[in-house]
């Protein structure tokens, strides 16, 4: 399976802009699943009643490049529901068939907790075969959340990670693939936000073993993700059997 990110210099609170911008990087480019950042469409912005999508315009965007591109999108938007506001990462396959998470962790250092809605579910989703766990940047930092109870094969983890922090975000990305034997697409944002931070150039793929899988080119960055490959080192690397037994409270 081919899986492309796009390394998005999400212009503030523009959807219509970074819209376009998504669609020129992707023109030309053919893949499986495409990841586009957490808040693709906005930034990472917590004046939630502004940005928030009410007539789901970053779905439906998504929506439209999976028909187009005959390929699951997934990334997050911000979105008002029943007079919550959450940061809802979708992930939507050919034929608008629509699954979503709500971030878990909400990064109380920015005040997100303050305007955003933390979700209540764990989810999971089954695209050609492989089983994805869907996670939200700040997600990453907490390893309980993300453990595999041999229910899925990759974490999808789509960021706004700033450049000052790149390196827990690197370490982090390979210790969620090493520990849970497991692929982990890590897509983060560049660029300069409206808050005057800095995001480089961070986005990876790790395979089980912590070993790089990414090719980078441009604004793209894609990998191959063979799940013969992963069974095999699973097969022999049987850790996952003696992992800890235990249920996460939501």
């Amino acid at each position: 399976m081919k899986i492309i990110g796009v390394n998005l210099d999400i212009i503030w609170k523009n959807k219509n802009g970074n819209f376009q911008r998504i669609e020129d990087e992707l023109m030309k480019q053919e893949a499986d699943v495409f990841i586009l950042p957490e808040m693709f469409s906005t930034g990472f912005c917590m004046d939630a009643a502004e940005v928030s999508d009410r007539q789901e315009e970053s779905l439906a965007f998504l929506k439209k490049m999976a028909e187009e591109k005959n390929a699951a999108f997934c990334g997050s938007a911000p979105v008002e529901q029943n007079g919550n506001f959450y940061n809802r990462m979708y992930f939507v396959k050919p034929g608008s068939e629509v699954a979503f998470y709500d971030k878990r962790h909400l990064f109380s250092f920015s005040g997100e907790d303050k305007v955003y809605t933390s979700g209540k579910e764990r989810i999971i989703v089954e695209y050609k075969g492989i089983r994805f766990l869907l996670q939200v940047c700040y997600d990453l930092r907490f390893p309980v959340f993300a453990r595999n109870n041999d229910d899925y094969d990759a974490i999808l983890y789509v960021a706004n990670w700033p450049e000052k922090r790149v390196g827990a975000w690197e370490h982090l990305l390979k210790a969620r693939a090493i520990e849970n034997l497991s692929f982990v697409f890590g897509l983060n944002r560049i660029g300069t936000d409206g808050n005057d931070l800095f995001y480089q150039e961070s986005s990876h793929c790790f395979f089980a073993d912590g070993r790089e899988m990414a090719h980078k080119d441009g604004n793209i960055v894609s990998a191959e993700l063979n799940m013969d490959e992963l069974k095999e080192f699973r097969s022999h690397f049987q850790f996952l059997n003696d992992r800890d037994d235990f249920t996460i409270k939501l």
